[in-house]
């Protein structure tokens, strides 16, 4: 029977205004307890992760053990952990979403041996509030009182410890029930776990920072900041208009004096603002970080500043410039923050000489983060001179008015500055991507597929599916060596003389269960993450690699779009959307495709699946697809000329493809020319999105996940436009249709690159593109302005991106739902979905950030060995493409390199051009037009640089013990750089890309070995990890390819 009590909540709601709540509270007689020592698991029905059976004790935290160590609770050799709800909920209002979330994520991981237990449910656990009695008091006792019932529950047969920091607490019941233990976390440790030294050093850490923020607040010193203003009146403030809200984004070039807010929500709509607000220097950001959402007071327009249009390296640059800044915009200063987004922090600890610098007290120590944009953090430690050569994980706790740096607490080692290892460990976790291995839970829900135990269709999946085998031919155009197939194509001429086209999406949904460990471990990493020389999978290899992909001769499931098209005009009369069961026929490559596209049948002998076929079956079977890929690109130029006529942009792409040795290791970077066939395979994956997109929409048009691209901000045009017209060009950017259009004129028949460059800026302008919620949005709001559709979606790659998974889901969702049958599909609400994009569009952020910071990496490491003034490699060919007061920006096409060029050396000096036209340094000035830049020296003699120039560049690297190393370039001739060979030149440019990763590789490998470390790194990470590693690079360029292909622009993740 259930009881039934009222609870009076008091909330405050995330503009801080206090609600009082009285609820209907229902307790039960049985709620789970996930223990496998419970006596009555039916009525517990305890059908989730259960605690493991070979522990010596359970350990239940108190409420603030949880919310001070819980970094510490997340170390897997700690086991049987029973977090209460009332801890739980103490988190959740107290330390806010990002730690909630954090301890959510770490109930669901099937890695960790910790459970949820619903105390204030149990009707034998419950207890009122006392009056007079505090909150803390309460959630302690509620606590205690749970964990013994939990004791009896399990019929006293496992000691438990409850921890917690309150002396009353363990006083009053560290006695007072046999097998219930009350202790504090630092004896707990102490005693249980004397030896796990990590999680002893992360405690005195975490008391040390607690006692040094206990100790600043009594001391009491005068002010650094101004206070924040009280949540109720940021509230009354935004309301009425007096207060902006947004989010903070620091400029990292000058991250001590310029941050922007963009506005958000109500703000961006009632204060008539347009653009940004300047937040100049550390005092008027009061003490707010990159990413935290602020509330803004706009300064008199007299105090207003402008941006900075100068180069600068870092912040060292600032003060130095003394540069004009632009014109003044709106500007203002941080009185509150809504939102603390702070996460775990790398940064590198000062030398020994700067230890010296900061003084005697050796314990206080200011740490400098990787990331420019985050203040020092001052930490607490010991360890500082033996940590200085090591890059670190430290974590904000705090920071008060009286502090001119936030207080911090060190949590762990990545490894030794400049070591790859390191390095990609820095970028993964700056963004706070997660890559622990696939835990045995989740591999124990992935089907078997060995020699011995082969993996079948299922006779009632038979039944149930539309099965193609027989009738189509189906197959797939693919990079060379690719393995991981997740779309197939097949036409053919119907009956009644008109054609089908079909396109087959590998159906992974079959194999992930909504809500299993696969299902949620694929949802937290929301894609597959692809850096320089690895890539870390969504979905275990047994279905990326194998049984979702849709290879050549081999049964597999598929989810297809088929559509009955016009026999001679191609337009649609109907679609037909379904779970199949396919078989390739062929495995094509894009060479392959092409060459039989344009009528060159030789390249079958290529092709695995015409060897051994006798002449006769040979012809039929090559003129059946032959047809068949005529066919489909006749189709697809019709559908590209439909979207063209609706203003499709085309935007600057990816012309580099990796070719592979037989061991799949990468052997060289050839040219990719643009074949027709990516345009063919393309459009057909735009068609399925496209369609899949409108049915979901219709049958669930509050809780569809769609795709938006939002139009640019017109101002964001303007330096396209002024340097189109520097070459004679008019760009109009009135929509997407004169967009393309004047792009398409943009041709300098001279210079190819001007072209794609201007294409590149375009890109630059765009807004991103973003997964949402159909129930958040006005239709109006639907359309994709890169593509130029109405409704847009993924649907053809859920192997590597989770958004493609949801999609699935609701596309069976709706062909459920046409068949008036059951909805088995478990679908998000139009809140949860919304929730749902935000995580994913952030997950995909990191994933770009990441794969860049990586390439960025590889080109710093190899460029580090070289000598720029003896290394012929480091000379190369530049393009200007914009200008700056004290330089320019460089594109460099023989290694895809964009950087500054500075004209205006830290001495003064300027740049000069001899008559031999190589530069030196000389006393003299800089004046700056609208498309050139002239520098003249004191003697009168002026060279004059003008936008798309070509000219030498010297590539050196600036390295950075804190923070990434950087390419440096330094223009060395106002000459193009000249190659006697022109072919010669092109090829060795895309081969020097290839040795660049190569070489890095190699010589990691060969420090490793200096060290005697005998390990296989593929062998091991696969082992380890269940990811592949290896020819990814390959995998990261045709990422690339595919979302430039399908998605207009890879910059804006359009």
């Amino acid at each position: 029977m259930l009881q039934k009590r009222e609870k009076v909540l008091l909330l405050r709601t995330f503009r801080g205004r206090t609600l009082r709540i009285v609820r209907e509270h229902y307790l039960r007689p049985s709620v789970p307890c996930n223990s496998p020592l419970c006596p009555r698991p039916a009525a517990c029905r305890s059908d989730g992760k259960l605690l493991s059976s070979d522990v010596t004790h359970y350990v239940i935290p108190d409420w603030k053990i949880v919310q001070d160590y819980l970094e510490i609770l997340e170390f897997a050799e700690l086991k049987g952990i029973i977090f209460m709800q009332t801890a739980c909920q103490a988190v959740q209002h107290q330390r806010g979403r990002r730690q909630y979330n954090k301890l959510r994520n770490l109930l669901k991981d099937a890695r960790h041996d910790c459970v949820l237990f619903a105390n204030e449910f149990q009707q034998h656990c419950y207890l009122p509030r006392e009056r007079g009695e505090s909150l803390e008091k309460w959630q302690t006792r509620s606590i205690y009182n749970a964990a013994v019932w939990y004791y009896h529950h399990c019929q006293d047969r496992m000691p438990i410890v409850m921890v917690t920091e309150d002396e009353e607490a363990i006083q009053q019941y560290g006695s007072e029930t046999e097998g219930v233990f009350v202790i504090s976390f630092k004896n707990y440790l102490d005693n249980f776990w004397p030896d796990l030294k990590a999680a002893h050093e992360l405690c005195d850490s975490i008391l040390q920072s607690r006692r040094e923020r206990e100790n600043e607040s009594q001391e009491g010193h005068g002010k650094e900041y101004p206070e924040h203003l009280p949540l109720e009146v940021l509230e009354a403030g935004i309301k009425s208009g007096r207060y902006i809200q947004g989010t903070l984004n620091v400029n990292k070039h000058r991250a001590q004096i310029e941050a922007f807010v963009r506005l958000q929500g109500a703000s961006s709509k009632d204060s008539g603002l347009v653009s940004d607000v300047l937040i100049h220097g550390m005092k008027a950001r009061n003490r707010s970080i990159h990413g935290d959402v602020v509330v803004v007071e706009l300064l008199p327009k007299n105090d207003w500043k402008g941006r900075t249009v100068a180069l600068c390296e870092n912040d060292g640059d600032d003060k130095a410039s003394g540069e004009p800044p632009s014109e003044p915009m709106p500007t203002g200063r941080v009185v509150g923050i809504l939102q603390k987004n702070w996460r775990d922090y790398v940064v590198t600890f000062p030398s020994k000489e700067e230890v010296q610098s900061q003084g005697k007290n050796a314990q206080k120590i200011l740490v400098t983060p990787w990331d420019y944009r985050i203040p020092k953090i001052r930490i607490s430690t010991q360890q500082a001179e033996a940590l200085q050569d090591f890059r670190v994980v430290v974590r904000i706790d705090s920071w008060e008015s009286t502090s001119v740096y936030p207080n911090g607490h060190f949590v762990r080692v990545l490894g030794r500055i400049g070591d790859l290892e390191a390095e990609i460990a820095t970028i993964l976790v700056e963004n706070s991507i997660s890559v622990v291995p696939f835990s045995e839970a989740q591999m124990c829900e992935m089907p078997v597929n060995t020699p011995e135990n082969p993996w079948k269709v299922n006779p009632e999946d038979e039944r149930e599916r539309r099965d193609l085998r027989k009738t189509h031919l189906v197959f797939s155009i693919d990079p060379k060596g690719c393995e991981d197939v997740d779309d197939t194509l097949s036409v053919r001429t119907l009956h009644n003389g008109n054609l089908e086209l079909g396109v087959h999406i590998a159906d992974v949904t079959h194999f992930v269960a909504p809500n299993s460990y696969i299902d949620i471990e694929a949802r937290t990493r929301a894609t597959t993450y692809y850096l320089a020389d690895r890539r870390y999978d969504m979905l275990p290899s047994v279905l990326s690699a194998d049984l979702c992909s849709l290879l050549g001769g081999v049964d597999r499931y598929a989810v297809s779009v088929m559509w009955e098209l016009d026999k001679t005009s191609y337009e649609i009369k109907k679609v037909w959307y379904g779970r199949t069961i396919i078989r390739s026929a062929y495995k094509l490559f894009y060479e392959a495709a092409q060459e039989l596209l344009d009528g060159n049948v030789s390249i079958v002998d290529d092709i695995p699946e015409f060897r051994n076929l006798d002449e006769k079956s040979r012809e039929a079977r090559l003129k059946e697809l032959v047809w068949a890929i005529g066919k489909l690109t006749d189709i697809a130029r019709h559908v590209r000329a439909k979207r063209d006529r609706c203003g499709a942009l085309e935007l600057e792409g990816v012309e580099v493809r990796v070719q592979l040795d037989e061991k799949k290791n990468i052997h060289d970077l050839i040219p990719k020319q643009p074949l027709e066939v990516h345009e063919t395979v393309a459009e057909c994956m735009i068609l399925a999105n496209h369609w899949v997109a409108k049915k979901i929409w219709e049958s669930f048009p509050h809780q569809a996940l769609m795709r938006q691209h939002p139009p640019p901000h017109q101002e964001f045009f303007s330096e396209l436009r002024e340097c189109a017209k520097a070459k004679g060009f008019v760009i109009d950017t009135r929509s997407n249709k004169t967009l393309a259009d004047s792009l398409d004129k943009a041709n300098d028949p001279n210079d190819p690159i001007v072209n794609r460059l201007l294409r590149s800026m375009a890109t630059q302008a765009m807004s991103n593109a973003l997964y949402f919620s159909t129930g958040s949005c006005a239709e109006e709001e639907f359309h994709h302005y890169g593509l130029a559709l109405d409704k847009y979606t993924h649907f053809t790659s859920p192997i590597r991106r989770y958004s493609d998974i949801i999609v699935h889901r609701l596309l069976m969702a709706a062909i459920s739902k046409d068949k008036k049958m059951e909805i088995k599909e478990n679908l998000f609400s139009n809140k949860d979905l919304e929730e749902l994009c935000r995580h994913i569009n952030n997950r995909n952020r990191a994933a770009q950030h990441s794969q860049k910071q990586s390439t960025e990496l590889f080109q710093c490491m190899y460029f580090k060995d070289k000598d720029p003034e003896t290394e012929e490699r480091c000379i190369s060919d530049g393009v200007i493409y914009s200008i700056r007061t004290n330089g320019v920006l460089v594109f460099i096409p023989r290694f895809g390199i964009k950087g500054a060029a500075y004209l205006k050396n830290k001495d003064g000096l300027v740049i000069s051009c001899g008559a031999d036209s190589r530069s030196e340094w000389k006393p003299g000035s800089l004046q700056r037009f609208q498309n050139k830049i002239t520098s003249t020296t004191t003697e009168g003699a002026s060279v004059t640089f003008h936008l798309f120039d070509h000219v030498t560049v010297r590539i050196s690297v600036q390295a950075s013990r804190c923070h990434s190393d950087t390419i440096r370039l330094e223009i060395i001739s106002n000459k193009p750089y000249m190659i006697p060979d022109t072919e010669c030149f092109q090829q060795s440019a895309l081969l020097l890309k290839s040795e660049l990763v190569k070489e890095v590789t190699r010589s990691v490998e060969e420090a490793q070995l200096a060290q005697e470390v005998q390990v296989n790194v593929i062998q091991e990470d696969y082992q380890k990890y269940c990811q592949t590693k290896g020819r990814s690079l390959y995998l990261l360029l045709e990422e690339i390819r595919d979302l430039a292909l399908l998605d207009v622009s890879n910059s804006s993740g359009v």
